[in-house]
């Protein structure tokens, strides 16, 4: 299979656009979640003590819908095929998820800045281990999946920050 990053007796599974579909859905659906917990998060985000480095709230909307939809592809990527790996690469992708989808309300609904730093440093090394374990399976699932490992590292020193600055 030229250009392929899979070995070549990785056999594909069933799981075309319907699965695509659903995987979209469902990370949209996290971030859905995430925007109803959050309810006034700009105004709580401009109330917080921040480092200088801290983005534009306005930022974090197209950053986590671009970043949405490559977490859903890269799992279409690895759900689709027959590799051995694919079980377990899909179960750290599912735990990344909710850890991902506790941290909103965590952060902004309750407040709870360490607990949400808690949350974001064990979903760094869910994320890095889901990075890990696609790049077994499929490297441009793992490709797709760095600038959300890179945001969510971000994100943790972000928060870090804003848990010692507003404590």
């Amino acid at each position: 299979m030229t250009g392929s990053s899979r070995p070549p007796t990785t056999a594909r599974r069933a799981g075309g656009r319907p699965l695509l579909l659903g995987l979209l859905i469902l990370c949209y659906a996290v971030a859905a979640v995430g925007g109803l917990a959050a309810g006034d998060a700009g105004d709580t985000y401009a109330s917080l003590a921040l480092p200088a480095w801290a983005p534009p709230s306005w930022l974090f909307g197209p950053v986590w819908t671009v970043l949405y939809a490559t977490i859903a592809v890269a799992g279409w990527l690895v759900a689709r095929t027959a590799h051995p790996g694919r079980r377990r690469a899909m179960t750290a992708w599912t735990l990344q998820l909710a850890l991902n989808l506790a941290w909103t309300p965590l952060f902004f609904a309750a407040g709870r800045y360490g607990l949400a730093f808690a949350d974001i440093a064990l979903m760094t090394v869910a994320v890095t281990a889901t990075v890990l374990l696609f790049h077994r399976v499929d490297r441009r699932a793992a490709a797709l999946l760095l600038p959300y490992l890179c945001w969510v590292v971000f994100a943790a020193a972000l928060n870090w920050r804003i848990w010692v600055e507003n404590g």
